[in-house]
């Protein structure tokens, strides 16, 4: 795949949504506009938003780890909801940086370790318990490997698992698992999913950055 095509590759994203109706997703992301829009009549800092959605992100671990998957279910929706929102805010408010990029990113990362954690904590003297450190380990490889890429000038955006992708996965598991009464099996799915394919996306993405410098230096000897 040469970059041209790689840039052209659909956002991963935008593959899962896909399934979503596009009025329930049109709803919901303007709603997450409006209210990006009082935030900022508010002069309210993103960062701040982003720590809060770090908080959620733990408090939902800690729910998940006292067996409160119900809650632990809405404060990921508020994670992944305020995840939005930081951005649209330093967009409309022009106080977009490269602190707020990398701040954001980093506690993305946080916020993901403290649910598997908790998750993991949750199975813990089971076998189950070692999935969410698989699933944890090929979420962030997911990330990293696209920012190593585009730090080497390549835009890599192939595979799947991306964060919302894994945050509506993990919503589902639990939504179903409450539901039903069947948390256990429907959580080890949605755990081991995100883990063989975070991984096998990580792994795409490597093979990758080497087919586009193959491409690269066979452009060279032209």
């Amino acid at each position: 795949m040469t970059e041209t095509a790689a840039a052209s590759t659909r956002r991963p994203e935008a593959r899962l949504l896909g399934v979503i109706p596009k009025k329930w997703v049109e709803g919901f992301v303007g709603s997450l506009g409006r209210l990006s829009d009082v935030l900022v009549r508010l002069d309210v800092n993103p960062n701040f938003i982003t720590f809060l959605a770090l908080l959620a992100g733990l408090g939902a671990g800690v729910l998940f780890a006292f067996n409160r998957p119900a809650w632990a279910v809405v404060l990921i929706f508020v994670c992944g909801a305020l995840d939005v929102v930081d951005g649209k805010v330093a967009v409309k408010a022009k106080k977009q940086s490269l602190y707020g990029a990398i701040f954001d990113s980093t506690l993305d990362r946080y916020s993901e370790f403290f649910i598997y954690f908790g998750l993991a904590y949750y199975f813990r003297g089971r076998w189950p318990m070692w999935i969410p450190y698989f699933t944890f380990l090929g979420s962030t490889m997911v990330s990293y490997t696209r920012a190593r890429a585009e730090g080497l000038g390549i835009e890599c955006k192939v595979g799947f698992m991306q964060r919302a992708e894994r945050m509506i996965l993990l919503v589902l598991g639990s939504l179903i698992g409450t539901l039903f009464k069947v948390f256990d099996p429907a959580m080890i799915t949605v755990l081991a999913a995100i883990a063989v394919i975070s991984n096998i996306t990580a792994i795409e993405r490597t093979l990758l950055v080497k087919k586009i410098e193959k491409q690269r230096n066979r452009d060279k000897e032209v």
